[in-house]
């Protein structure tokens, strides 16, 4: 078995397509197949279902990505420590969480884990909810960290993918103080989500239980923090975490427009990772949960 082998097969389940990783790799498809069929043989089992497009993983390709990250990353981690004169590289677990939560959150969060647990290094994927879900469902991450709301159902199986709540946050309409209060005859022009997300979800909600009268759409943005900050320039009426705005409402640069929407915040796990490290993690976030 070869390292390039285990590297092959990373690079085509992060890209499910063997063009691209070939062309990532700089082999030819043939050879970079030729590879991939190579561990498969060596294995025993078939890591790859070919008769899908883009391709996918077999259960036993989901099962061993996780054997393949932490194989590659203790072989290059452990030569670079020796090349250092250090010891061997430490743990790592990866996370895949919401783009707000990777700011307002996750650092705070992860130096009490850390405090339970002793140092250990992370791989952070901020991303929206589709490919956060995604990226924990298709095996490649330990955890997701997520808000939660009842109005948004998360659909990851509970006995697979188990959550607790470590944190809480609520979700807040706020304005420029240069704007007028907005009413229902003379609402704010809205800073909005795109439809689809998470947080555009939930703000449909709290607009329709009237937690703000908002306007015409005036902006459109996938992330919290652009719709901050065309809220503090005075553009119209956002909903956005209040962790990410406490500053800003405290200093009187933004104003809250109505009360807020509560957000669970939870992490999720895979149970089909079980490195020490993902262990420990998730007993650390147990203790964190209770005192939170």
């Amino acid at each position: 078995m070869e390292l390039k082998w285990l590297e092959d097969f990373l690079s085509l389940a992060e890209t499910r397509s063997f063009s691209r990783s070939a062309e990532a790799r700089r082999v030819t498809q043939s050879a970079f197949s030729r590879r991939i069929q190579a561990l498969e043989l060596w294995l025993g089992v078939g890591l790859i279902d070919r008769s899908t497009y883009p391709t996918t993983l077999t259960p036993a390709g989901r099962r061993f990505r996780e054997t393949a990250e932490e194989t590659v990353r203790m072989l290059h981690a452990s030569r670079v420590d020796l090349r250092a004169g250090t010891g061997a590289g430490g743990p790592v677990v990866s996370v895949t969480a919401l783009h707000t939560l990777s700011l307002a959150f996750f650092p705070a969060w992860f130096r009490t884990i850390e405090a339970r647990t002793g140092p250990i290094g992370t791989r952070l994927l901020p991303d929206d909810f589709h490919n956060c879900l995604q990226a924990i469902a298709e095996g490649g991450y330990d955890f997701l960290l997520t808000f939660h709301h009842p109005s948004v159902p998360i659909l990851l199986d509970p006995d697979l993918y188990p959550h607790r709540v470590v944190g809480a946050d609520g979700l807040v309409a706020v304005h420029s103080p240069g704007l007028p209060a907005p009413t229902a005859e003379a609402p704010a022009p809205l800073l909005a989500y795109a439809a689809d997300t998470f947080l555009g979800r939930v703000s449909l909600f709290a607009q329709a239980q009237g937690a703000a009268p908002p306007g015409r759409i005036a902006h459109t943005n996938a992330m919290a923090e652009a719709l901050k900050a065309m809220a503090l320039e005075g553009h119209g009426l956002a909903f956005v975490p209040r962790s990410l705005v406490t500053r800003e409402l405290a200093e009187g640069r933004l104003v809250a427009a109505g009360p807020d929407v509560p957000l669970e915040i939870r992490l999720y796990r895979s149970r089909a990772r079980t490195r020490a490290a993902v262990e420990a993690v998730w007993a650390a976030a147990e203790d964190y949960s209770q005192i939170a």
